[in-house]
């Protein structure tokens, strides 16, 4: 019997990348799984279908308050309830790279409404469904620029910092609730997207690996353990915490 027999989960920006590794993870330990992104995440539902596990596939804006609360409904219509949220939707290999006094402030408030405003947007749906049952489970995806100081990125840093300070303020407000709120904070991970963009501003896998005491590339599946520790029992008494999970490139 897997660890997540019986729970709900819903993972967003989950059509592809990290956050389908995360949900196929989740599936293939019990959990029954919605897929929340902008694009269709058919794909990744018929791969845990495949696999013997249920998921359904909605389509959502995290940065949209009704979309966001739809994604909760749909999720509570298919399953009766929802115990996890991994708050995985993020802008990053859309985002331009530039100097701080070069983003535009049209861009920063992309980047903010999505990664910052989404977070809050889909904490703010799923949390009086968890309250419910006085159980829940949030995972809040992060990045370990956050606690680098890095250059050149500033607004996708700067939201991913927010995500860290989101955790620990909701994590005092609702513990009452039986809700647990953590950050999962990875380094650079090569999943689809990102592996498009090495040669962008001179950015590339080989130097951030330098970086590591594990000196090798980082893969979704390297998150995968540690997002489904947030996601269980096994951290029951973990809240407000960030875990990193970089091969050493930041020892937080």
């Amino acid at each position: 019997m897997g660890r997540f027999e019986g729970r709900v989960a819903l993972v967003t920006g989950a059509a592809q990348g990290i956050g389908a590794e995360f949900a196929l993870g989740l599936a293939i330990e019990g959990a029954k799984i919605t897929i929340a992104d902008t694009v269709s995440g058919q794909e990744a539902v018929n791969k845990i279908i495949e696999g013997g596990g249920e998921a359904i596939d909605v389509r959502c804006d995290v940065s949209d308050e009704k979309s966001s609360q739809l994604a909760v409904s749909a999720t509570i219509e298919a399953y009766g309830k929802l115990d996890i949220l991994i708050n995985n939707a993020a802008l990053f290999t859309t985002i331009s790279r530039a100097h701080f006094d070069e983003i535009t402030v049209e861009e920063w408030d992309r980047v903010c409404g999505v990664n910052i405003r989404g977070v809050w947007l889909m904490c703010k749906a799923a949390v009086p469904e968890m309250r419910k049952n006085s159980y829940g489970k949030i995972v809040n995806i992060s990045s370990g620029r956050a606690l680098k100081g890095s250059p050149d990125f500033l607004h996708y840093d700067a939201s991913k910092a927010a995500v860290l300070g989101i955790t620990r303020s909701l994590a005092k407000e609702i513990g009452d609730d039986g809700i647990n709120v953590n950050s999962l904070v990875p380094g650079s991970t090569a999943s689809e997207n990102v592996l498009k963009r090495q040669t962008d501003k001179g950015v590339t896998m080989e130097a951030t690996i330098a970086t590591r005491a594990l000196k090798r590339t980082e893969f979704p599946r390297d998150l995968v353990g540690a997002c489904l520790f947030l996601a269980s029992n096994d951290s029951a008494f973990m809240t407000g915490q960030s875990l990193v999970v970089d091969g050493g490139s930041v020892m937080h």
